[in-house]
């Protein structure tokens, strides 16, 4: 385990594991409880169908910890390392009977939680070389698993955007026109917010940028901007704030938005759009 990926709690990852298991197993399993024998003991092999980037081991680990302690996991690879087509992540050995209950389940985190981390790294791949920009996600997660998508996230490369709507001072376009403006949502942000807190708000066009800059926003998000108005953007900032970029952004434009100097660039496709990876888990 890389220790900058910072997984989360294990009591979190636990509370999301024994429901998907509550929603699986509360029934019980009569195929394997029909087709396994008493006592009989298993190995199996997660293994890449193509290549990945390796996300939810630590998930794998918690959904045997909890349906059975005699089962064993042996990772071959790490969270956050690159696997190519047809290699072992990892071995489970113990009860056939408890290794095939868990089987979808943990495939299911394992699956998903790969395929975010392996698009957050198509994105970070496009960088340029010692670039200061970051790749970040959005709130746009799955309802409940935000804490995985979020570890996912760190171990393709990328870097996690606010928490919640708590962790953070954002102003949004419906916040703009529910306050009657850009300047009067972020005096009543800054009167509002705490000392520690930066502001952030959100652009349409130049001319909401430069109100928004004069009103003393910290960080402007800049939605839906081309390249040439991105630049732009930039420009007319001059340091005095961060630039984040968001708003469809494919892989393609993130050399040209970190070349014009934007610090974050934001991407909701990293979990509301990730496809799937794929994984089996082999009988040896």
């Amino acid at each position: 385990m890389k220790q900058s990926l910072y997984p989360p709690s294990r009591l979190v990852i636990e509370d999301i594991v024994r429901r998907a298991l509550l929603e699986d197993v509360a029934h019980g399993d009569p195929t394997t409880e029909a087709t396994i024998a008493a006592g009989s003991l298993g190995e199996a092999a997660v293994v890449a169908r193509h290549p990945q980037i390796i996300s939810g081991l630590i998930v794998l680990e918690a959904v045997y910890a909890l349906l059975d302690t005699a089962v064993q996991v042996a990772p071959r690879r790490a969270d956050g390392e690159r696997a190519e087509a047809g290699a072992e992540v990892a071995r489970v050995r113990g009860p056939s009977a408890s290794i095939l209950v868990g089987e979808r389940v943990a495939l299911n985190f394992m699956q998903r939680m790969g395929g975010v981390a392996t698009l957050t790294g198509r994105y970070a791949s496009c960088l340029p070389a010692g670039s200061q920009t970051r790749i970040t996600d959005t709130r746009k997660t799955t309802p409940g698993l935000r804490a995985l998508e979020r570890y996912a996230v760190r171990c393709g490369g990328g870097i996690n955007h606010r928490e919640n709507l708590g962790s953070a001072v954002l102003i949004k376009d419906n916040h703009i026109a529910a306050a009657g403006g850009v300047a009067d949502a972020i005096a009543r942000a800054r009167a509002r917010a705490p000392h520690t807190s930066r502001i952030e708000c959100e652009v349409d066009t130049l001319e909401q940028l430069d109100l928004a800059l004069a009103a003393g926003a910290d960080i402007l998000l800049i939605d839906n901007f081309d390249d040439e108005a991105a630049a732009e953007a930039v420009r007319r900032v001059g340091g005095r704030a961060l630039v984040e970029a968001s708003g469809g952004i494919r892989p393609e434009r993130v050399r040209a938005l970190a070349e014009a100097g934007v610090d974050v660039i934001s991407v909701g496709a990293l979990t509301h759009s990730a496809p799937a990876v794929d994984l089996g888990l082999d009988w040896r």
